[in-house]
Order: C-alpha cells, then structure tokens, then sequence
C-alpha cells in the first residue's frame, strides 16, 4: 500500500482526509513529530501560496517522502470573500495582522454577527482547499476544490469541525456538520481537491 504524509496536526483534517482515502488503497499518515517541527508562518494572500510553502517547508523533515499539506477556508460572498484565507484566526482583532488561531465557537460567533444583518438569499458562500503535494522541498502538483453553499444564522449539526455547523449545502438539504466523514468526503472542497491528488498519485 502505498503511503502518503499528511502535514497538520488539525483533527478535523485528518478525519477529512481518512474519510475520502478510505476506497483507495493509499494510507494516509500524519507527518511524524509534526507537532514538534518549526510552524511556518501562513502569510500568504492565497490559499494556493499558503499550501505551497506548507508542503514545501514540511516535505524537508521527511526525505524521498510524498508530503501533502492543505490550505482551506470559507468565502462569504456578502463579506468580500471573508474570511478566506484567514478563516482559522477570524475572531482576531485583525485577522490579517495575526499568526494565532482562534477557536472555532469564536470563529463562528463573528461570522454569525457579521452576517446578521444580510439578507437570507444573499449569503451565498463557498469553501475552498488547495492541496499541495512535495517531495525534498520540490512542489510536485496542486489541487484545488470548492463547495458552494449558503450561511445560516444557527448552527446545526455536531459533525464536522470549523465552519461545518453555519455551511448549508443545498444538494443534500444539510450543513457539512450533519454529515457523517464518508458523505462529506464526496462533496466537500477537500474531498474533492484530495480526489484529484489521488488520481494523479495513482498514475505517478
């Protein structure tokens, strides 16, 4: 069975991506000691550059090994495309003069203020991942997904992790937080985005 490193030590992840290898035959292995290795500094303006110097930076610690490392958030339309990339530190003062996470109850917290006020049917969102796959520091491929969705005002649902409870996803009537791993893996930005990187693996 082939292996794949998977650089975070974010359960949410890790579940996500266990949930959507789980067909293939490909074991997906969380980076040894990655809670010890130097943080790098996500200060990127893209999930796409975000993702690259993830995977790039983490791929060192592990020679001649395929590491893939993820930068995901939330796009509010209404909001400009907030959070994007700053998804993970949302409640901060200034999100973008920030490197601290904030927890996911006080992300959703400001969203749910912020989107008050908007109409129901202009709270058109979408969650994006950008996967980046690297071997020695080299960038190997990228994969990108979207899911597109809605934001209610009450969270439903206890699956799932960060913005999971607010996103409605009208194909299935449902917030990602209602669906259980395998169901989001078929429809969720990552899913979609780690589908890609399997393919591509399966042909390298």
């Amino acid at each position: 069975m082939k292996r794949v490193l998977l650089a975070t030590s974010n359960p949410g992840k890790i579940r996500d991506f266990i949930g959507a290898a789980r067909t293939r035959q490909i074991q997906i292995v969380t980076l040894p000691h990655f809670d010890t290795l130097p943080p790098v500094i996500e200060n990127g303006t893209t999930f796409t550059a975000n993702a690259r110097k993830k995977a790039r930076a983490y791929s060192r610690f592990a020679p001649h090994e395929l590491v893939i490392a993820d930068d995901s958030g939330l796009e509010v339309d209404a909001l400009g495309g907030a959070p994007g990339v700053h998804s993970a530190r949302y409640a901060q003062a200034r999100p973008s003069a920030s490197m601290t996470n904030t927890d996911d109850q006080a992300n959703n917290a400001k969203l749910i203020d912020q989107i008050r006020q908007i109409a129901e049917e202009r709270r058109t969102a979408r969650f994006r991942c950008v996967i980046a796959a690297a071997r020695d520091g080299v960038i190997l491929g990228i994969f990108e997904g979207a899911a597109d969705g809605m934001i209610l005002d009450t969270p439903r649902g206890r699956e799932g992790f960060g913005y999971d409870p607010l996103f409605y996803f009208p194909v299935l009537k449902k917030t990602f937080a209602e669906l259980r791993a395998d169901e989001k893996a078929q429809y969720s930005h990552r899913g979609q985005a780690f589908r890609k990187f399997l393919t591509w693996y399966e042909q390298v």
